[in-house]
Formats: C-alpha cells, sequence, structure tokens
C-alpha cells in the first residue's frame, strides 16, 4: 500500500474522531442563540449605575449561592452611603452633641449636692449581686461602644497614627472582643431585668417626677421610690435598646441565617442583613449618648450618687433627699441605717 492511502486512511480517522469528542459539547449548547435576547444591554447598566437607580442586575453562576449572580444592587449602594457617611455624621452629632450639653449643664448648674450635707450614717441600696450585674452590663457596654466606634471611626482617626499594618491587627482585635463580650452583656441586661423589673414599673408618681424635672431643674426634689423615673427610662432603654442590639449584632455575626416564621422573608437575605447593620449603627450610637447622660449623673453630676454602685450604700440624706418614699421604708427613724429590703 502507497504512503498515500495511509496518509488517507489516518486523516479519515482523526476527522471521526473529532466529531466524537465534539458532539456531547455541541448537544449541550442552545439550538438557537439571541446575541440580545437574554442578556444585559449596556444601557441596563448604565441606568443601573446611575444615582437613584433601582433597578437590580443579576447574571449566572455555577455555583449554589443564590446572592452569587447579583451584578449590581442599589441597596448596596444606599447602604454603603448610610455606612460611610450618613451613620458616622449622626453619631458624631450625637456624641459631641451630649458632651457639649452636659459640659454646659455642669457649668450652669453646678453638681447637685445633698442639702442637708451628708450625715456619715449609711443606708443599703444595692447588694453585692445587683452591684456584679451592673457592673458587668457596664463594663461589657464600655468595650462594645469602643470597638464598635473603632469600626465607624478608627480609620479616620487611628489609621493615620497607627499605620495601615498595626490597625489591622488591632481592628481585627477589637472585633473579636466586640463579639465575644457581647455574650457577658446579653448576662447583665438578663440579670438586671431579673432583679429590676418589679422596681421600674411606671406609676402615677413618675408624672409629678417629669413634671418637677427630678428636682434637676428646679429646687423641689419630687419624691421617689428605689428607681424615678429617669432611672426607669435608663432601664427600660438598657433592657429594651441591648436586646435590639443583641438580636441585630447576632445576625451580623451569623449572617444570611435562615430564620422561621415571620422573620423568614427578611432573614437570610442581603436586604435583611443592610436592615439590621442599619438598626444596629443607628441604635448603637443613641444608647451611647444616653449612657454619657448616665455616668455624667452617677459620677461628677451628682454627690453621692455613685456610691449607690461603689459600696453598695448611701448616705440616709442622700437618700431622703433623692428617693424619699424608698428612704421612709429603709431609714429608721433614729437616723441608723439598716440593710435595705427591696423598695
Amino acid at each position: 500500500m502507497s504512503f498515500n492511502f495511509w496518509r488517507r486512511t489516518f486523516s479519515v480517522c482523526a476527522l471521526l474522531l473529532g466529531f466524537a469528542v465534539a458532539s456531547p459539547v455541541l448537544a449541550q449548547q442552545p439550538s438557537r442563540v439571541n446575541p440580545t435576547g437574554d442578556s444585559v444591554k449596556e444601557q441596563q447598566l448604565l441606568d443601573a449605575l446611575k444615582p437613584g437607580g433601582q433597578q437590580s442586575i443579576s447574571g449566572r453562576a455555577s455555583i449554589p449561592d443564590s446572592r452569587a449572580p447579583s451584578i449590581i444592587q442599589p441597596a448596596g449602594r444606599d447602604w454603603r452611603v448610610w455606612r460611610d457617611t450618613t451613620l458616622p455624621r449622626v453619631g458624631a452629632f450625637s456624641l459631641v452633641g451630649t458632651i457639649v450639653l452636659l459640659i454646659a449643664f455642669l457649668a450652669i448648674k453646678g453638681r447637685i449636692k445633698v442639702e442637708a450635707g451628708l450625715s456619715g450614717q449609711q443606708v443599703q441600696r444595692f447588694n453585692s449581686v445587683e452591684r456584679f450585674a451592673h457592673w458587668l452590663t457596664a463594663t461589657a457596654f464600655i468595650i462594645l461602644a469602643l470597638t464598635g466606634l473603632n469600626i465607624t471611626y478608627g480609620r479616620y482617626f487611628l489609621l493615620p497614627l497607627m499605620g495601615a499594618e498595626t490597625f489591622t491587627a488591632f481592628a481585627q482585635w477589637a472585633k473579636y472582643f466586640h463579639n465575644y463580650m457581647s455574650f457577658a452583656f446579653v448576662l447583665g441586661i438578663v440579670l438586671m431585668f431579673a432583679q429590676w423589673v418589679i422596681f421600674n414599673i411606671p406609676s402615677i408618681r413618675d408624672i409629678q417626677w417629669i413634671a418637677q424635672g427630678g428636682g434637676i431643674f428646679g429646687k423641689a426634689h419630687p419624691p421617689a421610690a428605689k428607681f424615678n423615673a429617669g432611672q426607669k427610662l435608663i432601664f427600660w432603654v438598657t433592657i429594651l435598646g441591648g436586646a435590639l442590639m443583641a438580636g441585630t449584632g447576632y445576625a451580623m455575626m451569623f449572617p444570611f441565617y435562615q430564620a422561621p416564621g415571620s422573620l423568614a422573608e427578611y432573614s437570610g437575605t442581603m436586604q435583611g442583613l443592610q436592615f439590621v447593620t442599619f438598626l444596629h449603627g443607628l441604635f448603637a450610637v443613641l444608647m451611647i449618648a444616653m449612657i454619657f447622660g448616665h455616668i455624667y449623673i452617677g459620677t461628677i453630676g451628682m454627690q453621692g450618687a455613685f456610691w449607690s454602685m461603689g459600696t453598695g450604700k448611701v448616705d440616709t440624706n442622700w437618700a431622703k433627699q433623692h428617693h424619699s418614699v424608698w428612704a421612709d421604708k429603709v431609714v429608721p427613724k433614729s437616723g441608723a441605717g439598716k440593710p435595705a429590703p427591696g423598695e
């Protein structure tokens, strides 16, 4: 047989082998290709990128993650503006504004003193379990506040001072502290709720206390039980706000978890995650601003107030001035202090 015969035979075999390999691949391709029918047009992309554009653009993905095909999500752009611009401004206005108001109030009003002077006799106000719950919550909240503020403001103030490498390590550890201290914070608010909820139920007396400015803006000191209206407000904001902060925080720690019941529609989605980060950031700065006021009153703002949580005991004259209804029950007529059983 000639060389040409073998060459033609080999060419035919190679051609048949090529068809055999290509047939399954060709079978998977669409029988008819429309280059514009199912594709995203350039104008759609341009419209979605315009400010205010609300059209989501999705493609196709070979992985099972349902969020992967998302190309343009306008809500994400709105969230980024909130995260990088609106939240820092709201936080700065709230925190700096609160500090300025407290400084101005101290300069005008001065420190609230015990008008009758300290008697030197004390009465038990909070026991060790109550103080433990308070300081556990307070310590956890301070750490959460500082590490949370670092997430919002750290790159503006600390990054230029530390440098990129040091700030990255610091921010990573701050995030760890933020996540794990949340469990201590939740335990604290549960303990406070269990011990103090009975004393923080609103009453008619609270209206009188508010009407008279709590004795802060006027001369009179309205009667109050173990907790006055202002303290009740702090209590409920801490309990309810803390629960909201914990719920949204854990939703951020475990993103895209599909919650049961009525929350299923919003959980497990990008929109749901963006919404909880919005709530978490907003309530965080508002709660921090409120706690500024609480710290002020409990330290330099009111004489004798710190010792109620410092040692658990307060001066009897302080008790009579600020919590007269409670003092009538726990301070004996002789003036000697004794342990307080409750309200």
